[in-house]
């Protein structure tokens, strides 16, 4: 206890002198006014003319010391353009990984070179584009000084890749168009660069090297100057789609499906964007995946809308996960996942000053006993301090003869100077809805948090509440009626003693309790104990866990078709083991099984995951989950299967073909998808999606659905 004591003491003392500034700290951009040739060459004059840095450290795995392969970026700029030249020299070229070629590729498997863009300079939000040595590209928008990342944004730039003896070589050019930023005639924007060396787990930054920093959280970025006349950028963007496809249904029935509609994306100022919307592209090209569900809570699917995508982070409030009082698939799709069409929309997304808008609105059309109806989002967030927020948010959705409006605050403190350099975030949140028609008009909900993310201690603690009354029917709740106290406690230090260690892992405690917001009896409680976890130094992971969890049913609960559990109150203690194979090799693996109690039975649940990257063009996996429930009233086991082979020609040209089966449901999906980008912004997709029934024994064909999408972009 003396010794943990102590090593606690010395880290808060130690850490403020650990320097995460290299000097230096600014890169100036260099005006060019001749094209230069985007193919990851770098051969131009001008990137030679233009300034280097190479001053790079390593966070992992030997934090502090310098990087042990050379890296050097400089920066060019046009009046359209932004281009960043990235040289990756390796003295053992050959063991370079780079599996991904596909649009958003996974990163973490391959050697990257990672920018981060904080456009504003406000510590707060930011930009992200990743490529790896295949030219492969992926994109984020960052909020929140990295506390949330919305990895769905697609953007318009492009990134082009050379591979030589001696390393690998990048060519970034970004639009002017494709920011935000204030409109100055100068501009100084924050900027960070990350390199990894896949192959001996080396990650080197440019700035904030320490691992209670991420790249992400753009207030420890370094500078980027010497910007200037870009202010005059704007755009019209005109984004048309046309699409074409055939269903036939299991009485071979066959509809044909043409559709066409398309957006117009204004500029109106570099910090400002409008979006118009008519007859909205809502096609999904690729299916939602099955999910068992063995809890008595409604499931939360992820938004794949293009539409919805660019402007998610605009709308996010600080209720948290749980309880969202805008969700954008209660837009434009029915409680079964029906499609109904959107008439018209509009979107206005930017900043002015300080201030942070999102406003959109959008128009159904009727379909069969369902009304047309208004949805309509507003969210302003006002910086105060360095790093912090405050915001109101109002939700509307409007059909004849009801209304139901949300309405709330949220704050967030944040700041990464305590103790010298540590994390610390603490905000909440208040809303409250109003339904026409209801004999209950008006309900709340509420959330206070408290966060400490760092390396060696990690908590957070967490006060939820929702009561009987809180409607937001343009939003999300997984349960009503409740009040929920959370607190997570991690220590994870890092023992020079055993050398092929990174850190170890210990979790006190991490619970969640609910109670009921009526009555204050307990509805449920999950908790877990962690004794002992580790990752190595070549990147495998193993943790064990000790659960205790607890569940009080109000009415019986159908858990699977004829199997209900009696209302009651269940306490059961669940046991788990963890264990997944560094990601960056060819060949990796996870394995998990969690044993013990289930309500008043038992239940094993296991599952497998195999992940073969055969080389860059072809990539297999294939997952398996079985869960076997032994309960008084019935036992069942529920099997879960899928595939997955992704195929890639080049970086704009790559599909997938994925499959999934459980016996609950008895059926097969399958989903076949080709993604061609001629330009960037422009996409072309084929899809198919075919469905089987296995409820006899035998597949029968349910549902074979066959649709090619164009997307272009034209640009005034």
């Amino acid at each position: 206890m003396n010794r943990i004591l102590y090593t606690t003491l010395l880290y808060f003392i130690a850490a403020p002198l650990l320097a995460q500034v290299s000097v230096p700290n600014q890169i100036k951009a260099y005006k060019i006014t001749a094209a230069i040739k985007t193919d990851g060459r770098l051969s131009e004059t001008v990137w030679q003319q233009a300034m280097h840095i190479s001053n790079f450290t390593q966070r992992e795995l030997n934090q502090g010391e310098p990087a042990s392969e050379r890296t050097e970026v400089a920066v060019l700029y046009d009046a359209k353009n932004l281009y960043i030249g990235v040289w990756c020299f390796d003295t053992h070229a050959e063991k370079m990984r780079a599996q991904g070629m596909k649009r958003d590729f996974s990163a973490s498997t391959d050697d990257n070179f990672k920018i981060v863009l904080d456009t504003y300079h406000d510590a707060r939000n930011g930009y992200l584009f990743t490529t790896n040595p295949n030219g492969a590209r992926f994109d984020a928008l960052i909020q929140n000084n990295g506390n949330r990342v919305n990895e769905s944004w697609d953007g318009v730039w492009n990134v082009k890749t050379q591979t030589t003896p001696q390393g690998w070589f990048a060519e970034f050019v970004i639009p002017f168009s494709t920011l935000k930023f204030n409109p100055a005639d100068k501009q100084t924007w924050g900027v960070n660069f990350e390199r990894n060396i896949r192959h001996i787990r080396e990650q080197d930054l440019w700035q904030a090297w320490s691992r209670d920093s991420e790249l992400e959280q753009v207030s420890r970025a370094g500078t980027l100057t010497g910007l200037s006349g870009i202010s005059a950028v704007s755009l019209l963007e005109i984004k048309p789609y046309g699409i074409a496809g055939i269903e036939a249904d299991r009485h071979s029935k066959i509809n044909s499906t043409f559709n066409g509609g398309g957006d117009l994306n204004y500029l109106i100022t570099p910090s400002m964007k409008l979006n118009l919307t008519v007859n909205t592209d809502f096609a999904q090209v690729e299916s939602d995946r099955q999910q068992v569900n063995l809890t008595r809570f409604s499931l939360y699917y992820p938004e794949k809308r293009d539409f919805f995508l660019e402007g998610r982070n605009y709308f996010d409030f600080g209720l948290g996960h749980s309880t969202q009082p805008f969700y954008s698939r209660r837009i434009g799709l029915t409680g079964e996942g029906e499609a109904i069409p959107i008439i018209a929309g509009a979107r206005l997304l930017g900043k002015a000053g300080a201030a942070t808008l999102g406003a959109m609105s959008l128009q159904t059309a009727s379909k069969d006993s369902i009304p047309s109806i208004n949805s309509t989002v507003l969210r302003w967030k006002q910086d105060v301090f360095k790093q912090s927020t405050i915001g109101v948010i109002g939700v509307g959705r409007m059909k004849p003869n009801r209304q139901n409006i949300v309405y709330g605050t949220d704050f967030l403190y944040s700041t990464n100077s305590i103790g010298g350099d540590k994390n610390l975030s603490v905000g909440g949140a208040i809303a409250q809805s109003y339904t026409s028609d209801s004999a209950n008009k008006t309900g709340l909900a509420s959330r206070i948090f408290l966060d400490f993310p760092n390396d060696f201690v990690d908590f957070s603690a967490i006060w939820d509440r929702s009561d009987v009354h809180f409607n937001p029917e343009s939003g999300y709740q997984r349960r009503t009626n409740y009040q929920m106290y959370n607190a997570d406690l991690r220590i994870k230090p890092r023992p020079e003693s055993i050398p092929w260690i990174q850190k170890l892992t210990f979790k006190p405690f991490d619970f969640n309790y609910y109670i009921d917001d009526q009555t204050h009896e307990m509805q449920s409680l999950w908790s877990e104990f962690r004794p002992f976890g580790f990752t190595t130094k070549s990147g495998d992971f193993f943790e064990s866990n000790v659960q205790r969890l607890a569940e009080n049913l109000t009415e019986d609960f159908e858990i699977h078709e004829g199997v209900h559990i009696p209302k009651g109150e269940y306490w059961f203690t669940r046991y788990e083991l963890q264990y997944g194979s560094f990601r960056g090799k060819p060949y990796h693996y996870f394995i998990f099984f969690n044993w013990g109690d289930y309500y008043n039975g038992q239940r094993t649940e296991w599952a497998v995951r195999n992940v073969y990257q055969i080389n860059k063009h072809l990539n297999a996996s294939v997952n398996y989950t079985q869960n076997f429930v032994l309960l008084p009233e019935g036992n069942f086991i529920i099997n879960e299967v899928s595939g997955r082979l992704d195929m890639a020609v080049n970086p704009d040209l790559f599909g997938s073909v994925f499959g999934q089966w459980n016996n609950d449901d008895k059926e097969v999906l399958f989903n076949f998808r080709m993604n061609w980008i001629p330009t960037p912004g422009t996409n072309f997709f084929f899809v198919v999606n075919q469905s089987f029934e296995t409820a006899n024994g035998s597949w029968k064909a349910v549902n074979t659905t066959v649709l090619s999408k164009f997307v272009w972009r034209f640009v005034i």
